[in-house]
């Protein structure tokens, strides 16, 4: 196949993409609605042009990277000069974008509809940041049919690290459902992450202190190593990750949840927080780690701890545990939800445990759920054991005013299912909730 690359979206994510493939030697035309992106795509050797029209012409493989399905739409179907209608016979068209499964279905409708049926069709959404997009290192989950999926593979693979290509069964849709199911880990640790920070500065802890602490114990994860580099330094210019980004996908979870009746009650927890802080406070195209702003309005690394050695310990231990549970109860909603949606499970574990939605506690469930017999998960805690440290944590936090939406939905479940299964069983029977 030709080296010749169509691309729709040239933000920070398709920047990366498209410059990564014009360094291996693809020639890539490029639209974008916004001509600052046009002139540094120039200057990295892309070919810019100034209609959607375009870009598709004489392109073999199209990458749609818009910011969501209004845009996708707008792009391949409804401007006054669309993608689809000037795709060459037979072309590839890859949806990079972060959309629900039913809109990628919609889009093979709609082809169909309007004869172009030929248009080998690539639900593709992709995850890993601007940085590693343009090292070509992302992690790409693909649905589609045999022959969609073998005639983008070469591009496909040039944007992925190794094994960063996960070919997910069930054809068109399933690539959606799969990073849908990541980002319930995602959401919540973003979340999580500045409630630790705002938490522990509420109550006198120092940050960087509660940051080694977090990176040591069960408490880590991808996405708090990752932001906390952020909110240490108080790094939000240029925002890295704008809060809308992870607001859109976080509704995408809690509106798929509502049509299956399916439930996502800490996804829920998270979409209503940053709903409220991008709609009432401004806070959209702010970086996603700024949410700490939401607990505490200062710098947090200007706390100067002033407890007792015994205090400041018991405090810690405290945060960590929050996130332990918090870990927990994502977790399991995040691989009921991938069951429920025909993901083969150990699939969905190596792409976790290989991206931002990481965690130590993820990765006790994913060793004990690959074996044959799926043991149970050993998370060292109890439910009672969770309800416990949240209840300690959530009225110290309190008592000096700081909120803690996720550490209360954490705390909501495992009450419930503590008190019907039995406080003294091991935390990782959360689980059952979705049975």
């Amino acid at each position: 196949m030709a080296k010749r690359v169509g691309f729709c979206g040239l933000g920070a994510m398709g920047m990366g993409m498209a410059t990564h493939l014009i360094s291996q030697g693809y020639a890539v035309k490029g639209f974008d609605v916004a001509p600052a992106l046009l002139k540094k795509f120039q200057e990295a050797g892309g070919v810019p042009v100034s209609a959607l029209s375009d870009s598709a012409k004489g392109a073999p493989v199209y990458i749609c990277m818009v910011a969501n399905s209004v845009q996708a739409q707008q792009a391949l179907f409804e401007a006054d000069d669309t993608i689809v209608e000037a795709l060459p016979k037979g072309a590839v068209l890859c949806l990079c974008c972060t959309v629900s499964a039913g809109y990628v279905k919609e889009v093979q409708a709609q082809l169909q509809k309007i004869g172009r049926g030929d248009i080998l069709l690539v639900d593709c959404p992709v995850s890993g940041g601007a940085a590693r997009a343009a090292k070509g290192d992302l992690t790409i989950m693909a649905g589609a049919e045999p022959a969609a999926i073998e005639a983008a593979r070469p591009v496909l693979e040039e944007l992925t690290g190794p094994n960063g290509l996960y070919i997910v069964e069930g054809g068109l849709g399933q690539g959606s459902n799969m990073k849908m199911c990541h980002q319930v880990l995602a959401s919540v640790q973003i979340l999580a992450t500045g409630e630790a920070f705002g938490v522990g500065a509420k109550m006198g802890l120092d940050a960087h202190e509660l940051h080694a602490r977090v990176m040591e114990s069960d408490a880590w994860s991808w996405m708090f190593e990752n932001r906390s580099q952020r909110v240490l330094k108080q790094d939000y210019e240029p925002p890295v990750s704008a809060l809308t980004i992870i607001k859109k996908d976080a509704g995408i979870i809690t509106s798929q949840a509502r049509k299956t009746l399916w439930p996502t009650p800490m996804t829920a927890a998270t979409e209503q927080v940053y709903t409220s802080l991008v709609m009432s406070f401004g806070f959209g195209p702010k970086d996603d780690a700024s949410v700490v702003h939401l607990y505490y309005r200062d710098n947090v690394a200007d706390v100067k701890c002033r407890l007792s050695k015994e205090e400041r310990d018991a405090r810690l231990k405290l945060v960590i545990e929050m996130l332990v549970a918090i870990h927990i109860a994502s977790a399991s909603e995040a691989i009921m939800l991938a069951a429920e949606c025909n993901i083969p499970l150990k699939q969905f574990f190596n792409l976790v445990m290989t991206s931002a939605g990481a965690s130590r506690v993820f990765g006790k469930f994913a060793e004990a759920m690959s074996g044959d017999e799926g043991a149970e998960p050993k998370t060292g805690r109890t439910m009672g054991d969770c309800v416990q440290s949240l209840f300690s944590l959530i009225d110290l936090a309190l008592a000096n005013g700081c909120p803690t939406p996720m550490a209360n939905h954490a705390l909501s479940l495992f009450s419930v299912f503590g008190r019907r299964l039995g406080e003294d069983i091991e935390a990782s029977n959360l689980l059952r909730t979705w049975e």
